[in-house]
């Protein structure tokens, strides 16, 4: 690459409000600079190569790049596989690839950030080796983002989403979680109560947010739809193990399968129940959809 790049270095899961700091920072400085700016990223943590425990994403490393590409312009991302060579690879050895290949002339990091081999190095030693650097570089060191006295980072968002708290979690994002898939084949059953539904899955590694009904916003080619989205084990009518994404879409009779579509989580209405019949669950679904179409959020 023979540009000079800005980077900015993390994990980014979620692109929530403490990544916003370093990732406006690297805009602002790549057009100080005439640089071009960029992410580096990672396909999975870390910490799961270690064994040290599964950690589920907040969002696949395809949708992190969209919404870097949508919340920021940056185009450029570096998307790394932590495999085993990159595990063991020293810290220097590492920052040295990044201005070598990637061209990098300014580093921006998040004040806890480590990397290379055991997590040796660290924001502070990133600065320092740049300033031995000739010609120098630089390093930023962001400080942290706190809302209501709490740290934004992303194990307290997923906290947050395994509770259904989805309004704190979006507050802490700095934009609505949200979901990208093709629409695929379901059950048709709400086609045969008067309810049809699109189906959709969370990508394998993904968080799923806590059970239940939400108001959510649907984006399709372009045009932004109200919907009454269950996530869930579909209790009432089946058996099965397998988690469902399954939205009702408000004044909307469209055939949508095969189409690449995001679904916006903008506010929990309540959690899956098990019904005693067919009848009962239409009669909740329809106050819902009455719950969803009154309240005061985006969407037609």
């Amino acid at each position: 690459m023979s540009k000079k790049t800005v980077i900015a270095l993390g994990f980014f899961d979620g692109i929530h409000l403490g990544h916003s700091k370093l990732l406006s920072r690297t805009v602002k400085l790549a057009e100080e600079l005439g640089a071009q700016p960029a992410m580096l990223t990672f396909d999975s943590h870390p910490d799961e190569l270690t064994g040290i425990e599964q950690i589920p994403l907040i969002t696949s490393p395809e949708e992190r790049a969209d919404l870097v590409r949508e919340l920021y312009g940056i185009e450029n991302l570096i998307a790394l596989r932590f495999d085993e060579t990159l595990r063991r690879m020293h810290w220097t050895d590492f920052a040295e690839w990044l201005v070598r290949d990637f061209g990098a002339v300014h580093f921006i990091v998040g004040y806890d950030f480590t990397f290379g081999y055991k997590a040796e190095g660290t924001a502070r030693k990133l600065r320092n080796w740049c300033f031995m650097q000739e010609p120098k570089l630089v390093c930023d060191i962001v400080p942290p983002v706190a809302i209501d006295g709490i740290t934004v980072s992303s194990t307290y968002i997923r906290q947050l989403l395994l509770e259904g708290d989805i309004a704190r979690a979006n507050r802490f994002l700095g934009h609505r979680h949200r979901l990208t898939d093709v629409v695929r084949f379901g059950f048709a059953l709400g086609r045969t109560i008067g309810t049809p539904t699109i189906n959709m899955l969370f990508p394998k590694g993904v968080i799923i947010p806590k059970f239940g009904v939400y108001a959510t916003e649907i984006h399709i080619d372009g045009v932004s739809h109200r919907g009454v989205t269950n996530i869930g084990k579909r209790p009432t009518v089946s058996s099965s193990e397998t988690v469902s994404v399954e939205t009702y879409i408000l004044d909307f009779d469209q055939m949508v399968y095969g189409k690449l579509v995001t679904l916006e989580f903008a506010e929990f209405i309540r959690e899956e129940l098990k019904f005693d019949d067919i009848p009962a669950l239409k009669a909740q679904i329809a106050v819902d959809i009455e719950t969803v179409r009154n309240m005061d959020y985006e969407g037609k």
